[in-house]
């Protein structure tokens, strides 16, 4: 490991308690841990609901191992009194509280953001929930999948009207919770920086991310063409809306390749390469607006082209003409990429339970200190006595009781 690889992140110095679960609150501390944080996750006596999600060994999650990385694990019995009582002395001893319960929930529980910030008054607290802390539907249910729907995501993420008869196509990974992750990271990281340079503010000491909003965040232009023309922007499947051509088309082999030639240098570019000049100036093809118009023609003359190639064939021609290209990656192209692997994006790293695994890497890449991955995801409750000992001060004799009275893991 180089010198560089073990320099203190960029937020060293910061610690973030979590009292969260399943995707988004995990995911956000898990970004800030990336980056040099300190952060000590208090779970359920049983674990956090992750860990039991996606492929297993022996019983132990793979996702875990990254989803938990950087991180400390407690695992407190949060309905008792002296359960609750550990994590309001430890609140004490953070920057930042992250949580992501049902709006008033940790209030009921006896945590709420006035009893977290005792003896604290300058402690940050980040909110992540479906719909937000305010409004009419704040107490409404919801995971990532349901913000992702009535964030606009999930309508776009179609095929295109009248094309096919199957729900709209999930993107794949809990992206609305990851997307809310990010925002409250972000939220974080400018609250501290407030703090820091313009002292403490109430204004700024609470963070409140909805999934909802995270993802409608991200819908471009929808709104505004909605509400200047009543036009409801519509699902394309695998083209783009406002361009042409972009798209995924089929090799020799039926892997599929995205070309994305649309500026007229590219189009021009792309029809010399297919021995196509007849189509540059044609006036179905003239601009980007003529060749959004006629996409489903073009789209039909590429695949022509496309699968008369090998997909390597494919490739080298597109790379030597400069047109932005790549095939549709999975798992294994990833973790063979020189450009992934050369920027440490992916890394092997050592397991205690599963040997070498392969994690992603840290973004934001900071070259002079590009970050480590300090330790993969605990065992539940595997740093408590350590957190309650040197944190909390806590001595033998305390720690024992909490332990034998089933309230410290």
């Amino acid at each position: 490991m180089s010198e560089s690889a073990t320099l203190p992140g960029v937020l060293d110095g910061v610690r973030v308690l979590e009292i969260g679960h399943f995707v988004a609150a995990p995911f956000c501390t898990r970004l800030l841990a990336d980056l040099g944080a300190e952060v000590v996750k208090i779970e359920p006596l049983r674990g956090d609901p992750v860990r039991q999600w996606g492929a297993q060994v022996d019983g132990k999650s793979l996702w875990w191992s990254v989803h938990g990385r950087n991180k400390q694990s407690i695992a407190l019995d949060l309905k008792s009194e002296e359960g609750r009582r550990i994590a309001i002395d430890l609140a004490q001893k953070c920057d930042v509280v992250v949580e992501n319960f049902r709006p008033g929930q940790l209030t009921k529980m006896g945590l709420g953001p006035d009893v977290l910030r005792e003896g604290n008054r300058d402690l940050i607290v980040a909110h992540i929930s479906g719909y937000g802390q305010t409004g009419p539907g704040k107490d409404r249910a919801a995971f990532g999948v349901i913000g992702e729907a009535v964030g606009g995501l999930r309508y776009l993420t179609d095929h295109p009207p009248g094309t096919s008869d199957l729900p709209p196509v999930r993107v794949g990974i809990s992206v609305g919770d990851s997307l809310a992750g990010l925002y409250a990271a972000l939220g974080i990281v400018s609250a501290l920086w407030r703090r820091e340079r313009r002292g403490s503010d109430q204004r700024y000491q609470t963070v409140d991310v909805a999934l909802t909003e995270s993802v409608l965040s991200l819908m471009e232009g929808m709104l505004p063409e909605f509400g200047a023309l009543g036009r409801i922007k519509q699902p394309t499947g695998g083209a783009i809306a406002t361009a042409a051509p972009s798209n995924a088309y089929p090799s020799k082999q039926g892997e599929f390749v995205l070309i994305a030639a649309n500026s007229e240098p590219l189009f021009a570019a792309l029809a010399e390469l297919m021995d196509r000049r007849d189509l540059i100036g044609h006036e179905r093809f003239a601009g980007n607006a003529e060749r959004v118009a006629n996409a489903w023609e073009l789209d039909r003359i590429i695949t022509r082209w496309s699968q008369s190639l090998d997909t390597q064939q494919l490739l080298d021609a597109l790379e030597s003409a400069g047109i932005p290209s790549s095939k549709v990656y999975t798992a294994e192209d990833i973790a063979t990429d020189e450009q992934y692997r050369a920027r440490g994006m992916v890394r092997e790293v050592a397991d205690p339970r599963f040997g070498d695994v392969l994690h992603p890497g840290i973004v934001p890449h900071f070259p002079g200190a590009p970050g480590s991955v300090r330790n993969t995801g605990p065992e539940t409750g595997a740093d408590g006595v350590r957190i309650v000992r040197e944190l909390l001060g806590y001595d033998a004799g305390k720690i024992a009781q909490l332990q034998q009275s089933g309230v410290l893991k």
